[in-house]
């Protein structure tokens, strides 16, 4: 019942801890390389109709390679809209550095899950917070097959939608580095690219994946070790 909205999850801290004893000395390389890597936590954002079981295989995949603690965020799909639960993510993030002792954190957004991220850094002032965000499949210019889905979030999803408008808008200021991860066969974002990120003021780098189906991408090998990869480098 959960992804359909009819029953909503409330907002904690959903966190998995992990610790390197016992790994194999492959696997505990982060840690060697870079312990504020290796420390930063990572909270994640899932899709319109899904929750964050969608993203057991990452953070499997993140535990194997060095990667400490994970957090995810549940919203409902019927009854909220981008910008309520932008809001609700910074709050979410605000816990876990106050709880963590970090002063920045990594989200990874699945499909609208990225525009939720994308709206907290860009439009209000998440930036500060969030040193990279991560996006799988998202919208970021719009998709067509928003239109045939009756409810707030979806429309925000439109091509022309004003939330489109917004975050296409300036934003000189905004910190956080954007990985946005994107495929040729993307079934609900159509066009493909418009799950790119081509703004002149933020800091991305787009990343193509062939052959991976919209709700595959947080769960294929080369998605995760792309996201490791990244998330291992921390730049100034």
């Amino acid at each position: 019942m959960y992804p359909l909205g009819l029953v909503e999850e409330q907002l904690r801290l959903q966190q998995e801890r992990h610790s390197l004893e016992g790994l194999p000395p492959a696997q505990r390389g982060l840690l060697v390389g870079d312990v504020e890597a290796a420390g930063t936590p990572i909270v994640l954002v899932h899709g319109i109709f899904d929750n964050r079981s969608i993203f057991t295989l990452l953070r499997r995949g993140l535990h194997r390679r060095g990667f400490g603690s994970t957090y995810a965020l549940n919203y409902s799909a019927l009854t909220d809209d981008v910008r309520s639960v932008s809001t609700r993510l910074g709050g979410l993030i605000d816990q876990v550095c106050a709880e963590t002792g970090h002063d920045r954190v990594h989200v990874v957004g699945h499909s609208l899950g990225g525009l939720v991220g994308r709206y907290l850094v860009q439009r209000l002032g998440g930036d500060d917070r969030v040193h990279t965000l991560v996006t799988l499949g998202t919208p970021h210019a719009g998709t067509i097959p928003a239109r045939i889905v009756p409810i707030e979030l979806a429309r925000q999803m439109r091509v022309d939608s004003d939330l489109i408008a917004e975050l296409a808008e300036p934003a000189p200021d905004c910190r956080t580095r954007f990985l946005a991860v994107w495929s040729d066969i993307d079934q609900l974002v159509i066009p493909q690219p418009h799950a790119r990120i081509d703004h002149p003021d933020l800091r991305v780098r787009n990343v193509l994946v062939r052959g991976v189906g919209h709700l595959s991408l947080p769960v294929d090998g080369r998605v995760i070790r792309e996201i490791a990869t990244t998330l291992a480098l921390l730049d100034a």
